[in-house]
Protein backbone atom coordinates (compact mmCIF):
# COMPACT_ATOMS: atom_id res chain seq x y z
CA UNK A 1 0.00 0.00 0.00
CA UNK A 2 1.32 3.40 -0.94
CA UNK A 3 2.40 5.72 1.81
CA UNK A 4 0.61 9.07 1.60
CA UNK A 5 2.71 12.15 1.98
CA UNK A 6 0.46 13.20 4.87
CA UNK A 7 2.03 10.49 7.06
CA UNK A 8 4.40 13.00 8.56
CA UNK A 9 3.95 12.88 12.28
CA UNK A 10 3.63 10.22 14.94
CA UNK A 11 2.30 11.09 18.40
CA UNK A 12 4.56 9.03 20.67
CA UNK A 13 5.23 8.80 24.37
CA UNK A 14 8.49 7.97 26.19
CA UNK A 15 8.71 4.88 28.36
CA UNK A 16 7.17 5.57 31.77
CA UNK A 17 9.25 5.40 34.93
CA UNK A 18 8.91 2.23 36.94
CA UNK A 19 5.79 2.09 39.06
CA UNK A 20 3.80 4.66 37.02
CA UNK A 21 0.77 4.13 34.82
CA UNK A 22 1.35 3.37 31.15
CA UNK A 23 0.83 6.31 28.79
CA UNK A 24 -1.96 6.28 26.21
CA UNK A 25 -1.07 4.47 22.94
CA UNK A 26 0.57 6.42 20.11
CA UNK A 27 -1.68 7.66 17.31
CA UNK A 28 -0.55 8.78 13.89
CA UNK A 29 -1.52 12.40 13.18
CA UNK A 30 -2.71 13.01 9.62
CA UNK A 31 -2.96 16.44 7.98
CA UNK A 32 -5.30 17.10 5.07
CA UNK A 33 -3.82 16.51 1.62
CA UNK A 34 -5.93 17.39 -1.47
CA UNK A 35 -4.04 14.67 -3.41
CA UNK A 36 -4.86 11.92 -0.94
CA UNK A 37 -6.18 8.88 -2.88
CA UNK A 38 -9.91 8.24 -2.48
CA UNK A 39 -10.63 4.87 -0.72
CA UNK A 40 -13.71 4.20 -2.86
CA UNK A 41 -14.29 0.59 -1.72
CA UNK A 42 -14.26 1.68 1.95
CA UNK A 43 -16.66 4.56 1.35
CA UNK A 44 -19.33 2.60 -0.58
CA UNK A 45 -21.41 1.57 2.49
CA UNK A 46 -21.06 4.99 4.13
CA UNK A 47 -22.80 8.33 3.65
CA UNK A 48 -21.02 11.66 3.71
CA UNK A 49 -23.70 13.27 5.88
CA UNK A 50 -23.28 10.56 8.52
CA UNK A 51 -19.49 10.88 8.55
CA UNK A 52 -19.69 14.68 8.83
CA UNK A 53 -22.01 14.40 11.79
CA UNK A 54 -19.94 11.73 13.57
CA UNK A 55 -16.55 13.24 12.59
CA UNK A 56 -14.65 10.19 11.30
CA UNK A 57 -13.67 8.78 7.91
CA UNK A 58 -11.83 5.68 6.61
CA UNK A 59 -8.54 6.61 4.93
CA UNK A 60 -7.04 3.42 3.48
CA UNK A 61 -6.37 -0.30 3.84
CA UNK A 62 -2.89 -0.80 5.35
CA UNK A 63 -1.21 -4.04 6.44
CA UNK A 64 -4.49 -5.90 6.86
CA UNK A 65 -6.13 -3.10 8.87
CA UNK A 66 -8.50 -0.27 7.98
CA UNK A 67 -7.01 3.15 8.73
CA UNK A 68 -9.72 5.40 10.28
CA UNK A 69 -9.27 9.13 10.88
CA UNK A 70 -10.98 10.28 14.06
CA UNK A 71 -10.97 13.40 16.25
CA UNK A 72 -10.90 11.54 19.59
CA UNK A 73 -9.35 8.06 19.44
CA UNK A 74 -9.88 7.67 23.21
CA UNK A 75 -13.67 7.65 22.75
CA UNK A 76 -14.50 3.98 23.34
CA UNK A 77 -18.18 4.30 22.40
CA UNK A 78 -17.31 5.94 19.10
CA UNK A 79 -14.73 3.26 18.33
CA UNK A 80 -17.26 0.49 19.07
CA UNK A 81 -19.75 2.11 16.68
CA UNK A 82 -17.10 2.41 13.94
CA UNK A 83 -15.95 -1.21 14.28
CA UNK A 84 -19.55 -2.41 14.29
CA UNK A 85 -20.30 -0.47 11.12
CA UNK A 86 -17.10 -1.61 9.37
CA UNK A 87 -17.72 -5.18 10.61
CA UNK A 88 -14.13 -5.62 11.78
CA UNK A 89 -11.93 -5.09 14.80
CA UNK A 90 -8.89 -4.71 12.59
CA UNK A 91 -8.88 -0.92 12.74
CA UNK A 92 -5.93 1.45 13.11
CA UNK A 93 -6.98 4.85 14.43
CA UNK A 94 -5.34 8.07 13.27
CA UNK A 95 -6.03 11.49 14.75
CA UNK A 96 -6.82 14.92 13.24
CA UNK A 97 -8.63 18.11 14.15
CA UNK A 98 -12.37 18.20 13.30
CA UNK A 99 -11.73 20.75 10.55
CA UNK A 100 -9.19 18.44 8.89
CA UNK A 101 -11.58 15.48 9.03
CA UNK A 102 -14.31 17.54 7.37
CA UNK A 103 -11.89 18.51 4.61
CA UNK A 104 -11.06 14.84 4.00
CA UNK A 105 -14.76 13.90 3.86
CA UNK A 106 -15.49 16.75 1.49
CA UNK A 107 -12.55 15.75 -0.71
CA UNK A 108 -13.55 12.07 -0.80
CA UNK A 109 -17.24 12.60 -1.53
CA UNK A 110 -16.73 15.31 -4.14
CA UNK A 111 -14.32 13.08 -6.06
CA UNK A 112 -15.67 10.72 -8.73
CA UNK A 113 -16.98 7.60 -6.96
CA UNK A 114 -18.67 4.54 -8.43
CA UNK A 115 -22.44 4.78 -8.78
CA UNK A 116 -22.93 2.41 -5.85
CA UNK A 117 -21.19 4.88 -3.60
CA UNK A 118 -23.46 7.88 -4.22
CA UNK A 119 -26.37 9.08 -6.27
CA UNK A 120 -26.23 10.86 -9.60
CA UNK A 121 -27.43 13.99 -7.91
CA UNK A 122 -24.41 13.88 -5.59
CA UNK A 123 -22.06 13.35 -8.56
CA UNK A 124 -23.47 16.35 -10.39
CA UNK A 125 -23.32 18.45 -7.26
CA UNK A 126 -19.63 17.60 -6.87
CA UNK A 127 -18.92 18.36 -10.49
CA UNK A 128 -20.46 21.81 -10.15
CA UNK A 129 -18.14 22.47 -7.20
CA UNK A 130 -20.99 23.41 -4.81
CA UNK A 131 -20.08 25.16 -1.57
CA UNK A 132 -20.09 22.78 1.41
CA UNK A 133 -19.96 23.14 5.17
CA UNK A 134 -16.32 22.03 5.15
CA UNK A 135 -15.29 24.89 2.87
CA UNK A 136 -12.86 27.15 4.72
CA UNK A 137 -14.79 30.21 3.58
CA UNK A 138 -18.01 28.89 5.15
CA UNK A 139 -16.22 28.03 8.38
CA UNK A 140 -14.78 31.54 8.52
CA UNK A 141 -18.12 33.13 7.54
CA UNK A 142 -20.03 31.51 10.43
CA UNK A 143 -17.27 32.28 12.94
CA UNK A 144 -17.06 35.91 11.79
CA UNK A 145 -20.84 36.37 12.04
CA UNK A 146 -20.87 35.07 15.63
CA UNK A 147 -17.91 37.25 16.59
CA UNK A 148 -19.50 40.35 15.05
CA UNK A 149 -22.88 39.66 16.67
CA UNK A 150 -21.23 39.40 20.07
CA UNK A 151 -19.25 42.59 19.45
CA UNK A 152 -22.45 44.46 18.54
CA UNK A 153 -24.27 43.25 21.69
CA UNK A 154 -26.78 41.20 19.68
CA UNK A 155 -28.99 38.77 21.57
CA UNK A 156 -29.91 36.63 18.52
CA UNK A 157 -28.58 35.80 15.06
CA UNK A 158 -31.06 34.91 12.28
CA UNK A 159 -30.04 33.15 9.04
CA UNK A 160 -32.95 33.37 6.59
CA UNK A 161 -32.71 31.87 3.06
CA UNK A 162 -35.11 33.83 0.81
CA UNK A 163 -36.34 31.96 -2.26
CA UNK A 164 -37.79 35.21 -3.61
CA UNK A 165 -34.65 37.30 -4.04
CA UNK A 166 -32.35 34.22 -3.98
CA UNK A 167 -30.25 35.46 -1.06
CA UNK A 168 -29.44 34.30 2.47
CA UNK A 169 -30.14 37.20 4.81
CA UNK A 170 -28.44 37.44 8.19
CA UNK A 171 -30.09 39.64 10.81
CA UNK A 172 -29.06 40.56 14.35
CA UNK A 173 -31.50 41.32 17.15
CA UNK A 174 -29.98 44.30 18.96
CA UNK A 175 -31.87 45.98 21.81
CA UNK A 176 -35.05 44.18 20.79
CA UNK A 177 -34.93 45.18 17.09
CA UNK A 178 -34.07 42.82 14.19
CA UNK A 179 -31.55 44.62 11.96
CA UNK A 180 -30.12 43.34 8.67
CA UNK A 181 -26.39 42.60 9.00
CA UNK A 182 -25.44 41.07 5.64
CA UNK A 183 -26.83 39.09 2.71
CA UNK A 184 -25.00 36.10 1.22
CA UNK A 185 -25.32 34.20 -2.08
CA UNK A 186 -28.23 31.74 -2.16
CA UNK A 187 -25.79 28.91 -2.94
CA UNK A 188 -24.44 29.25 0.61
CA UNK A 189 -27.76 28.29 2.26
CA UNK A 190 -27.14 24.55 2.77
CA UNK A 191 -23.48 24.98 3.67
CA UNK A 192 -24.22 27.60 6.36
CA UNK A 193 -26.97 25.49 7.93
CA UNK A 194 -24.87 22.31 7.80
CA UNK A 195 -21.87 24.06 9.33
CA UNK A 196 -23.99 25.30 12.25
CA UNK A 197 -25.50 21.81 12.68
CA UNK A 198 -22.03 20.29 12.89
CA UNK A 199 -20.95 22.90 15.44
CA UNK A 200 -24.04 22.14 17.58
CA UNK A 201 -23.90 18.34 17.10
CA UNK A 202 -27.24 18.13 15.28
CA UNK A 203 -28.34 15.65 12.62
CA UNK A 204 -27.02 17.06 9.34
CA UNK A 205 -29.22 14.68 7.31
CA UNK A 206 -32.51 15.77 8.93
CA UNK A 207 -33.96 18.75 7.08
CA UNK A 208 -37.69 18.22 7.59
CA UNK A 209 -37.97 18.59 11.38
CA UNK A 210 -36.95 21.39 13.77
CA UNK A 211 -33.84 20.69 15.85
CA UNK A 212 -32.31 22.28 18.96
CA UNK A 213 -28.73 22.32 20.14
CA UNK A 214 -25.91 24.35 21.68
CA UNK A 215 -22.59 25.73 20.46
CA UNK A 216 -19.55 26.66 22.51
CA UNK A 217 -17.65 29.30 20.54
CA UNK A 218 -14.40 31.08 21.36
CA UNK A 219 -14.41 34.79 20.50
CA UNK A 220 -11.22 36.85 20.09
CA UNK A 221 -12.22 39.31 22.82
CA UNK A 222 -14.41 37.55 25.38
CA UNK A 223 -13.14 33.97 25.42
CA UNK A 224 -15.69 31.16 25.27
CA UNK A 225 -19.38 31.98 24.83
CA UNK A 226 -22.37 29.68 24.46
CA UNK A 227 -25.13 29.86 21.86
CA UNK A 228 -28.51 28.12 21.76
CA UNK A 229 -29.35 26.90 18.25
CA UNK A 230 -32.78 26.30 16.69
CA UNK A 231 -33.23 25.10 13.10
CA UNK A 232 -36.68 25.33 11.49
CA UNK A 233 -37.69 24.02 8.02
CA UNK A 234 -39.37 26.79 6.01
CA UNK A 235 -41.23 27.13 2.73
CA UNK A 236 -39.18 26.37 -0.36
CA UNK A 237 -37.37 23.31 1.13
CA UNK A 238 -34.90 25.48 3.02
CA UNK A 239 -34.08 25.85 6.71
CA UNK A 240 -33.87 28.93 8.91
CA UNK A 241 -31.41 29.00 11.81
CA UNK A 242 -31.66 31.17 14.92
CA UNK A 243 -28.77 31.39 17.37
CA UNK A 244 -29.41 32.88 20.83
CA UNK A 245 -26.26 34.24 22.45
CA UNK A 246 -26.46 33.15 26.07
CA UNK A 247 -25.14 35.40 28.84
CA UNK A 248 -23.46 32.53 30.66
CA UNK A 249 -21.63 33.69 33.75
CA UNK A 250 -23.17 37.17 33.68
CA UNK A 251 -25.10 37.43 36.94
CA UNK A 252 -26.63 40.80 37.70
CA UNK A 253 -27.52 41.79 41.24
CA UNK A 254 -30.95 43.13 42.13
CA UNK A 255 -29.45 46.58 42.56
CA UNK A 256 -28.15 46.46 38.98
CA UNK A 257 -31.62 45.77 37.55
CA UNK A 258 -32.57 49.45 38.04
CA UNK A 259 -35.84 48.69 39.82
CA UNK A 260 -37.66 51.68 41.35
CA UNK A 261 -36.42 52.06 44.96
CA UNK A 262 -39.77 51.22 46.55
CA UNK A 263 -40.21 48.08 44.37
CA UNK A 264 -36.64 46.96 45.11
CA UNK A 265 -37.12 47.39 48.86
CA UNK A 266 -40.40 45.43 48.86
CA UNK A 267 -38.99 42.65 46.69
CA UNK A 268 -35.88 42.22 48.86
CA UNK A 269 -38.06 42.05 51.98
CA UNK A 270 -40.21 39.32 50.38
CA UNK A 271 -37.14 37.30 49.38
CA UNK A 272 -36.19 37.09 53.05
CA UNK A 273 -39.37 35.12 53.84
CA UNK A 274 -38.62 31.51 54.88
CA UNK A 275 -41.25 29.94 52.60
CA UNK A 276 -43.89 30.84 50.05
CA UNK A 277 -44.37 31.33 46.30
CA UNK A 278 -42.80 34.14 44.24
CA UNK A 279 -43.89 34.47 40.61
CA UNK A 280 -41.94 36.33 37.91
CA UNK A 281 -44.06 36.95 34.84
CA UNK A 282 -43.81 38.49 31.40
CA UNK A 283 -43.44 37.51 27.73
CA UNK A 284 -40.44 35.74 26.23
CA UNK A 285 -37.35 37.93 26.31
CA UNK A 286 -38.58 40.22 29.09
CA UNK A 287 -35.71 39.42 31.47
CA UNK A 288 -37.46 36.99 33.82
CA UNK A 289 -34.50 34.60 33.98
CA UNK A 290 -32.10 37.46 34.69
CA UNK A 291 -34.31 38.67 37.55
CA UNK A 292 -34.71 35.13 38.91
CA UNK A 293 -30.95 34.60 39.04
CA UNK A 294 -30.43 38.04 40.57
CA UNK A 295 -32.82 36.96 43.34
CA UNK A 296 -31.03 33.61 43.74
CA UNK A 297 -27.70 35.46 43.88
CA UNK A 298 -29.00 37.32 46.93
CA UNK A 299 -30.28 34.08 48.53
CA UNK A 300 -27.25 31.95 47.65
CA UNK A 301 -25.39 31.25 50.89
CA UNK A 302 -23.25 28.27 52.01
CA UNK A 303 -25.91 27.12 54.50
CA UNK A 304 -28.76 27.13 51.95
CA UNK A 305 -29.54 24.35 49.44
CA UNK A 306 -30.95 25.69 46.17
CA UNK A 307 -32.26 23.55 43.30
CA UNK A 308 -33.29 24.93 39.90
CA UNK A 309 -34.88 23.27 36.87
CA UNK A 310 -34.60 25.30 33.67
CA UNK A 311 -35.10 24.99 29.93
CA UNK A 312 -32.43 25.84 28.99
CA UNK A 313 -29.87 26.56 31.72
CA UNK A 314 -28.68 29.98 30.50
CA UNK A 315 -26.97 31.36 33.61
CA UNK A 316 -24.92 29.27 36.02
CA UNK A 317 -24.09 30.11 39.62
CA UNK A 318 -21.60 28.47 41.93
CA UNK A 319 -23.29 26.80 44.88
CA UNK A 320 -26.63 26.28 43.09
CA UNK A 321 -27.59 22.84 41.77
CA UNK A 322 -29.10 23.34 38.32
CA UNK A 323 -30.99 20.79 36.22
CA UNK A 324 -31.60 20.98 32.46
CA UNK A 325 -35.02 19.83 31.22
CA UNK A 326 -34.80 16.87 28.81
CA UNK A 327 -38.24 16.13 27.36
CA UNK A 328 -37.09 13.21 25.19
CA UNK A 329 -36.30 11.10 28.26
CA UNK A 330 -39.23 12.37 30.34
CA UNK A 331 -37.32 14.84 32.52
CA UNK A 332 -39.76 17.74 32.53
CA UNK A 333 -40.50 20.45 35.11
CA UNK A 334 -42.94 18.39 37.14
CA UNK A 335 -40.67 15.32 37.32
CA UNK A 336 -37.72 17.48 38.36
CA UNK A 337 -39.86 19.15 41.04
CA UNK A 338 -40.87 15.75 42.36
CA UNK A 339 -37.21 14.77 42.60
CA UNK A 340 -36.26 18.04 44.29
CA UNK A 341 -38.72 17.49 47.12
CA UNK A 342 -36.84 14.28 47.96
CA UNK A 343 -33.46 16.05 47.82
CA UNK A 344 -33.69 18.24 50.95
CA UNK A 345 -34.13 21.71 49.33
CA UNK A 346 -34.45 25.08 51.02
CA UNK A 347 -35.19 27.04 47.84
CA UNK A 348 -36.53 25.81 44.50
CA UNK A 349 -36.57 27.73 41.24
CA UNK A 350 -38.83 26.41 38.45
CA UNK A 351 -38.05 27.68 34.97
CA UNK A 352 -41.72 27.80 33.99
CA UNK A 353 -45.11 26.67 35.30
CA UNK A 354 -46.47 25.34 32.01
CA UNK A 355 -49.14 22.97 33.27
CA UNK A 356 -51.41 22.17 36.19
CA UNK A 357 -49.15 19.47 37.65
CA UNK A 358 -46.07 21.74 37.83
CA UNK A 359 -48.10 24.63 39.24
CA UNK A 360 -49.74 22.40 41.86
CA UNK A 361 -46.38 20.97 42.96
CA UNK A 362 -44.97 24.50 43.22
CA UNK A 363 -47.87 25.62 45.40
CA UNK A 364 -47.64 22.48 47.55
CA UNK A 365 -43.88 22.88 47.99
CA UNK A 366 -44.27 26.49 49.05
CA UNK A 367 -46.79 25.54 51.72
CA UNK A 368 -44.54 22.84 53.18
CA UNK A 369 -41.64 25.05 54.20
CA UNK A 370 -39.86 25.83 50.92
CA UNK A 371 -39.32 29.12 49.14
CA UNK A 372 -40.33 28.60 45.51
CA UNK A 373 -39.57 30.96 42.62
CA UNK A 374 -41.12 30.38 39.22
CA UNK A 375 -41.84 32.14 35.94
CA UNK A 376 -44.99 32.32 33.84
CA UNK A 377 -45.82 33.79 30.45
CA UNK A 378 -48.55 36.26 31.37
CA UNK A 379 -49.05 39.92 30.53
CA UNK A 380 -49.32 41.43 34.02
CA UNK A 381 -49.46 40.57 37.71
CA UNK A 382 -53.27 40.41 38.25
CA UNK A 383 -53.71 38.26 35.13
CA UNK A 384 -51.24 35.75 36.59
CA UNK A 385 -53.53 35.05 39.52
CA UNK A 386 -56.51 34.43 37.26
CA UNK A 387 -54.43 32.21 34.94
CA UNK A 388 -53.38 29.90 37.78
CA UNK A 389 -56.89 29.70 39.16
CA UNK A 390 -58.16 28.82 35.67
CA UNK A 391 -55.55 26.01 35.55
CA UNK A 392 -57.42 24.43 38.45
CA UNK A 393 -55.17 25.42 41.35
CA UNK A 394 -56.96 25.32 44.70
CA UNK A 395 -57.61 28.98 45.63
CA UNK A 396 -57.16 28.36 49.37
CA UNK A 397 -53.70 26.75 48.95
CA UNK A 398 -52.71 29.34 46.35
CA UNK A 399 -53.73 32.28 48.55
CA UNK A 400 -51.92 30.77 51.51
CA UNK A 401 -48.67 30.25 49.59
CA UNK A 402 -48.45 33.35 47.37
CA UNK A 403 -45.98 36.05 48.45
CA UNK A 404 -45.89 38.29 45.38
CA UNK A 405 -46.13 38.51 41.60
CA UNK A 406 -43.45 40.58 39.82
CA UNK A 407 -44.35 41.42 36.20
CA UNK A 408 -41.73 42.99 33.98
CA UNK A 409 -40.93 44.20 30.47
CA UNK A 410 -37.79 45.41 28.72
CA UNK A 411 -37.94 48.80 27.01
CA UNK A 412 -35.30 50.35 24.76
CA UNK A 413 -33.33 53.12 26.46
CA UNK A 414 -32.56 56.38 24.71
CA UNK A 415 -28.93 56.64 23.65
CA UNK A 416 -27.16 58.73 26.31
CA UNK A 417 -24.76 60.09 23.69
CA UNK A 418 -27.35 61.69 21.41
CA UNK A 419 -30.74 61.89 23.16
CA UNK A 420 -32.31 65.24 22.39
CA UNK A 421 -34.13 67.38 25.01
CA UNK A 422 -37.29 69.21 23.98
CA UNK A 423 -40.24 71.02 25.51
CA UNK A 424 -43.40 69.05 24.68
CA UNK A 425 -46.75 70.60 23.86
CA UNK A 426 -49.66 70.57 26.25
CA UNK A 427 -51.30 67.77 24.28
CA UNK A 428 -48.35 65.44 24.90
CA UNK A 429 -48.34 66.29 28.61
CA UNK A 430 -52.07 65.53 28.82
CA UNK A 431 -51.50 62.24 26.99
CA UNK A 432 -48.93 61.18 29.58
CA UNK A 433 -51.35 62.09 32.37
CA UNK A 434 -54.15 60.13 30.70
CA UNK A 435 -52.06 57.00 30.31
CA UNK A 436 -50.75 57.22 33.86
CA UNK A 437 -54.14 58.00 35.36
CA UNK A 438 -54.94 61.66 35.85
CA UNK A 439 -55.59 61.47 39.58
CA UNK A 440 -52.40 59.48 40.25
CA UNK A 441 -50.41 61.68 37.86
CA UNK A 442 -51.46 64.79 39.77
CA UNK A 443 -49.94 63.26 42.92
CA UNK A 444 -46.52 63.08 41.19
CA UNK A 445 -46.32 66.87 41.39
CA UNK A 446 -44.95 67.30 37.84
CA UNK A 447 -46.52 70.58 36.65
CA UNK A 448 -46.64 71.64 33.03
CA UNK A 449 -44.53 74.78 32.65
CA UNK A 450 -41.71 76.12 30.49
CA UNK A 451 -39.20 73.99 32.45
CA UNK A 452 -41.00 70.71 31.67
CA UNK A 453 -38.58 68.73 29.47
CA UNK A 454 -38.69 65.32 27.82
CA UNK A 455 -36.16 63.55 25.59
CA UNK A 456 -36.44 61.96 22.16
CA UNK A 457 -34.16 59.78 19.97
CA UNK A 458 -31.83 61.40 17.46
CA UNK A 459 -29.23 58.88 16.24
CA UNK A 460 -25.43 58.77 16.26
CA UNK A 461 -22.61 56.30 15.49
CA UNK A 462 -22.69 54.97 19.08
CA UNK A 463 -26.27 53.68 18.59
CA UNK A 464 -25.99 52.79 14.86
CA UNK A 465 -28.22 55.74 14.06
CA UNK A 466 -31.18 54.21 15.95
CA UNK A 467 -31.39 56.73 18.78
CA UNK A 468 -31.65 53.88 21.30
CA UNK A 469 -28.90 51.94 23.06
CA UNK A 470 -29.42 49.21 25.62
CA UNK A 471 -32.51 47.96 27.43
CA UNK A 472 -34.00 48.69 30.85
CA UNK A 473 -36.67 47.02 32.91
CA UNK A 474 -40.18 48.19 33.72
CA UNK A 475 -41.69 46.45 36.75
CA UNK A 476 -45.09 45.82 38.37
CA UNK A 477 -45.04 44.28 41.87
CA UNK A 478 -48.25 42.86 43.29
CA UNK A 479 -47.79 41.94 46.96
CA UNK A 480 -50.09 39.27 48.39
CA UNK A 481 -51.64 41.25 51.25
CA UNK A 482 -54.47 39.87 53.36
CA UNK A 483 -56.96 41.72 51.13
CA UNK A 484 -55.49 40.21 47.93
CA UNK A 485 -55.44 36.74 49.50
CA UNK A 486 -59.14 37.06 50.36
CA UNK A 487 -59.91 38.13 46.78
CA UNK A 488 -58.08 35.04 45.50
CA UNK A 489 -60.11 32.76 47.77
CA UNK A 490 -63.38 34.34 46.59
CA UNK A 491 -62.15 34.28 42.96
CA UNK A 492 -62.62 37.98 42.25
CA UNK A 493 -62.14 39.29 38.72
CA UNK A 494 -58.84 40.51 37.31
CA UNK A 495 -60.15 44.09 37.18
CA UNK A 496 -61.13 43.94 40.86
CA UNK A 497 -57.71 42.56 41.88
CA UNK A 498 -55.93 45.22 39.81
CA UNK A 499 -58.00 48.00 41.39
CA UNK A 500 -57.34 46.68 44.90
CA UNK A 501 -53.61 46.30 44.28
CA UNK A 502 -53.38 49.82 42.82
CA UNK A 503 -55.18 51.14 45.89
CA UNK A 504 -52.53 49.47 48.05
CA UNK A 505 -49.71 51.21 46.17
CA UNK A 506 -48.94 48.96 43.18
CA UNK A 507 -47.41 50.83 40.23
CA UNK A 508 -48.52 49.29 36.93
CA UNK A 509 -46.19 48.49 34.04
CA UNK A 510 -47.51 51.46 32.08
CA UNK A 511 -47.07 53.79 35.04
CA UNK A 512 -43.52 52.49 35.57
CA UNK A 513 -42.75 53.19 31.92
CA UNK A 514 -44.08 56.75 32.16
CA UNK A 515 -41.92 57.38 35.23
CA UNK A 516 -38.91 56.42 33.10
CA UNK A 517 -40.11 58.86 30.41
CA UNK A 518 -40.23 61.67 32.95
CA UNK A 519 -36.64 60.82 33.94
CA UNK A 520 -35.54 61.14 30.31
CA UNK A 521 -34.61 57.46 29.99
CA UNK A 522 -37.02 56.49 27.18
CA UNK A 523 -40.00 57.85 25.23
CA UNK A 524 -43.74 57.25 25.03
CA UNK A 525 -43.61 55.34 21.73
CA UNK A 526 -41.34 52.74 23.30
CA UNK A 527 -43.40 52.42 26.47
CA UNK A 528 -46.69 52.00 24.58
CA UNK A 529 -45.07 49.35 22.38
CA UNK A 530 -44.52 47.05 25.37
CA UNK A 531 -47.37 48.02 27.74
CA UNK A 532 -51.15 48.07 27.46
CA UNK A 533 -53.42 50.30 29.49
Amino acid sequence: MMQSKSDKKIISHPDPPAGTAAPPPAYREVAFDPEYPVPAFLLRPLKGEYLRRELWVPLEWRDGRICVLIDDPQNILKRDAIESLLKTRAVEYCVAAPEEILLFIDHFFRAELPAAGRSKGEVKKGERGAVTEADRNIVKLVDDVIDEAYRRRASDIHFEPDIGDRMVHCRFRIDGECLLFKSYPYEYRSAIVSRIKIMSNLDITERRLPQDGKIKHRTPDAGEIELRVATIPTQGYVEDVVLRILTRGVILTLDELQMPPEVLAQFKAILKKPYGLILLVGPTGSGKTTTAHAALHMLNRPNVKIWTVEDPVEITQKGIRQVQVHHKIGLDFSNAMRAFLRADPDIIMVGEMRDFETAKMGVDASTTGHLVLSTLHTNNAPETIIRLLDMGIDPFSFADSLLCVLAQRLVRALCPECREPYHPGREEYDELARHYGERAFAQLNVPYDEKFTLYRPKGCPACNGMGYRGMMGVFELLTATDNIKQMIITRKSMAAIRKAAAGEGMTTLLQGGILRILKGETDLIEVLSICMR
